[in-house]
């Protein structure tokens, strides 16, 4: 299949920054410290690399006073520096993310899947994990020539109108699909859109039946994807996968008709050896 149209251009993907949560009056063991001290962390997203200790407090919802402690704190482990009244994260956070990664072995079992996927399909390929209301990209294998979205290990998009957030909230349990519908906020990002919990609702139930989802031009005009789940053994939907194509390259039925098997391929595979792994 040879298809050479420009590549399309399209907003970057949104970093989730968490507000502080109080502590819980009935959970005696949380530990607030910790939770502010993660919040501060998550502070620095969206671009926002340099933020002093009033940003940071603003941001979190906490007060100076307690946003000053974490971020000497942060300091004095080595995950943060201070220059001219300003904090920035050090190269050491990324240890945190890569020890979880690092824990992923579906992840590692998926990269050597995905990779042959995308070179067969000549598109890229993802493996994503549901996290609230978004997805969150744990292994990917990208094209040179393909997509606008900067996308990586680590981003977030949406679930609502993501394929592979649809394929997750749809395999999860009717009370979590219920209560995902009832909070989500669901955003117009195109004419495409579907912007109305109804429609939604009939759109996952159609996904949970058919066994894969198709999001057509929703998340970015010129962007089709499709994705399925992946199961361990026992049937259990641990993550999804998905192959993102632009538009001009296939339409829905193409996607259905040529990607659809290799891709459900792919997800039996890996989920073939999900059995003990972490996700």
């Amino acid at each position: 299949m040879k298809r050479n149209l420009a590549p399309s251009t399209s907003p970057k993907p949104k970093t989730r920054v968490a507000r502080s949560v109080p502590a819980p009056a009935s959970d005696p063991d949380y530990m607030l410290s910790l939770a502010r001290g993660l919040s501060v962390i998550r502070a620095f997203g969206d671009g926002r690399t340099h933020l002093s200790v009033g940003e940071v407090a603003k941001t979190t919802g906490m007060s100076r006073a307690a946003a000053r402690r974490c971020l000497h704190t942060l300091s004095v482990l080595g995950y943060a520096s201070a220059s001219d009244g300003r904090y920035s994260l050090t190269p050491a956070v990324l240890s945190l993310g890569y020890t979880y990664l690092g824990s992923m072995s579906l992840a590692r079992v998926a990269q050597p899947v995905l990779e042959r996927l995308s070179e067969t399909l000549r598109e890229s390929s993802s493996m994503a994990v549901l996290d609230g209301d978004e997805i969150v990209y744990v292994a990917r294998a990208a094209t040179r020539r393909i997509l606008s979205i900067g996308l990586s290990v680590g981003s977030r998009l949406p679930a609502a109108t993501t394929s592979m957030g649809r394929v997750l909230v749809a395999f999860s349990a009717e009370p979590a699909r219920h209560a995902f519908l009832v909070r989500v906020k669901l955003v117009r990002h195109t004419p495409h859109t579907i912007a109305d919990k109804a429609r939604l609702r009939q759109e996952l139930d159609r996904v949970r039946e058919q066994g894969f989802a198709v999001v057509d031009q929703e998340l970015e005009l010129g962007l089709r994807s499709l994705a399925v789940p992946v199961r361990r053994p026992d049937g259990a939907v641990v993550a999804a996968i998905n192959v993102g194509i632009q538009a001009g390259r296939a339409d829905a039925a193409m996607l259905e008709r040529e990607f659809l098997p290799a891709l459900r391929e792919a997800a039996a595979e890996i989920g073939a050896a999900a059995r003990h792994a972490t996700v």
